[in-house]
């Protein structure tokens, strides 16, 4: 329930129209979903704007409504008119939901590619300082323990679900939240209101360009997880802290946004935390970590070369944070890694078979050198590009996959209403401009499942196959439906066929 009072504290800058007292039961941006006395919020989205349900929501019994220009069907409504609907709905749900994000430290990270590892990284080094821990991240929520699904694809959740989550986390006595955050989820303002304390990133590379419309701008969704640390809640004690790559292109853009304390990190450069002497092997990572006048060696189980960037950005975080040097260590150990993240099948079979996420250029890339440094075979990758989002990367991707993989297998990747085909035969010219010859180096199959299947069947004592793109997720979209689908599932039938059945000792499935 929330007053007039709540209401008008929640939206300072709003324009009020024909207001008087009032109380709402709930905030609403889905007309269908409104009841009596509640206040509906018209939210302009990608493709149907809000307004045209302002009716509907009025003849479902709204009480008041918040508009991002005044209507003749709202002459002696209560109304907020407001620059940003979606903004607005986001303030709301704080407000709904006690403003939670006020009364804990809140650590996001943004980026293209390492959110999820360097925000589990940050969580695995202050459970090891004996800090009670939130997280929500675009794998699960977890909170006291519990792991809550946040739905099949990988993004932010919305301002009502991410309000409530930190409300649970207050109520469940967490002393710190890490959010992973998603360039949509903050120019979508799910986010909005969270009152972050500490921002991470961890690169911005080329992604979300369909949304976006440009670098530039993709650039500057990840900047307001910055920009909100200047709008955000005080709380006592607690600095807010940027914490920046200083290897990225990104440096030079973020570093001027206002902090009370900038700490950067890097392998190339000679940032304010350090690495030297990385040392990859199929265990996992080595290296040692230089920050100010302390060195700390670190041993950590993680896979790839590049992780060695999401490590110093969970140090660099934790430092800034207080935490000693020896939970630091044992926290990053900890981390065994995240789903879908190389994460190695293994049911008997003489080869490597790897499932990773791996959806960019510059996250493919990574992977595929890693798989170099891991197989002394062959490198065989199975991979797609999605349907309606960025186009300018899938041939790209496939020049990517041409340089650094012996074969590629051109698949599905959620296509949805765009022909399957078409996509393919995008990313299958940039596996040309690398010098690639199709049949010998590289095919196109449609069927995912089988592709993986095709690629595993050709797999000798020695090669890792790699199936990139899709992870964690649990559904394939084609056409406007979504399918169950498991990664790891297609991987392991696909082993299953050649007689490998295990599960051996080291399957993470077990």
């Amino acid at each position: 329930m929330l007053s007039s009072h709540d209401l008008q504290d929640a939206l300072p800058h709003a324009e009020w129209r024909h207001w008087r007292p009032l109380d709402v039961g709930n905030v609403v941006c889905d007309s269908r979903q409104v009841r009596p006395g509640d206040l509906f919020v018209a939210v302009s989205g990608v493709s149907v704007d809000g307004h045209r349900f302002i009716p509907d929501a009025l003849r479902a019994g709204a009480v008041a409504c918040v508009v991002e220009r005044p209507l003749p069907e709202l002459e002696g409504v209560p109304t907020a008119v407001v620059a940003s609907a979606r903004e607005a709905f986001a303030r709301l749900q704080a407000a709904l939901h006690g403003y939670p994000g006020r009364r804990l430290p809140v650590i996001g990270v943004t980026g293209t590619d390492g959110k999820t590892t360097t925000s589990r990284l940050i969580t695995g080094i202050l459970r090891a300082a004996g800090e009670a821990v939130g997280s929500v991240d675009t794998v699960n929520a977890e909170i006291g323990g519990q792991q809550i699904e946040t739905g099949f694809h990988t993004t932010t959740p919305d301002a009502p679900a991410m309000q409530a989550y930190l409300a649970e986390m207050v109520a469940a006595g967490m002393a710190y939240a890490v959010i992973e955050s998603t360039s949509h989820g903050l120019a979508q303002h799910r986010v909005t209101a969270c009152e972050y304390d500490v921002a991470v990133v961890t690169n911005i590379t080329h992604e979300h360009l369909d949304y976006h419309g440009s670098y530039e701008a993709y650039r500057e969704a990840k900047a307001m997880l910055f920009r909100a640390l200047t709008t955000s809640a005080r709380k006592p004690g607690m600095p807010k802290v940027a914490v920046l790559n200083a290897d990225d292109a990104s440096y030079a853009y973020l570093r001027p946004i206002p902090a009370d304390v900038r700490v950067s990190y890097g392998v190339e450069s000679g940032a304010d935390v350090r690495a030297s002497g990385v040392e990859v092997s199929p265990a996992g990572l080595r290296l040692r970590v230089i920050a100010g006048g302390d060195e700390i060696d670190i041993a950590s189980p993680l896979i790839g070369r590049y992780n060695a960037h999401n490590i110093l950005a969970a140090v660099a975080t934790a430092r800034a944070l207080g935490i000693d040097d020896e939970a630091i260590r044992a926290g990053v150990a900890a981390v065994r890694g995240v789903l879908g993240r190389m994460e190695p099948i293994d049911r008997g079979q003489p080869f490597a078979a790897i499932v990773d996420f791996a959806h960019t250029p510059n996250a493919l890339e990574n992977a595929l050198r890693t798989a170099r440094e891991l197989a002394p075979g062959r490198v065989i990758v199975v991979f797609g590009c999605a349907g309606l989002r960025d186009r300018a990367k899938r041939a790209w991707m496939g020049e990517v996959a041409g340089r650094l993989a012996d074969y590629t297998v051109i698949t599905a990747e959620d296509p949805r209403t765009e022909p399957l085909d078409d996509i393919m035969a995008e990313i299958a010219a940039g596996c040309r401009k690398a010098g690639r010859v199709e049949g010998a180096d590289f095919a196109r199959i449609g069927d995912r499942r089988e592709a993986i299947a095709a690629a595993l069947a050709m797999a000798r004592p020695g090669d890792l196959v790699m199936a990139a793109g899709k992870g964690h997720e649990r559904s394939m979209c084609y056409g406007t439906t979504e399918h169950p689908w498991s990664e790891h599932e297609a991987m392991v039938e696909g082993l299953a066929r050649l007689g490998y059945s295990g599960p051996s000792a080291s399957d993470p499935s077990r």
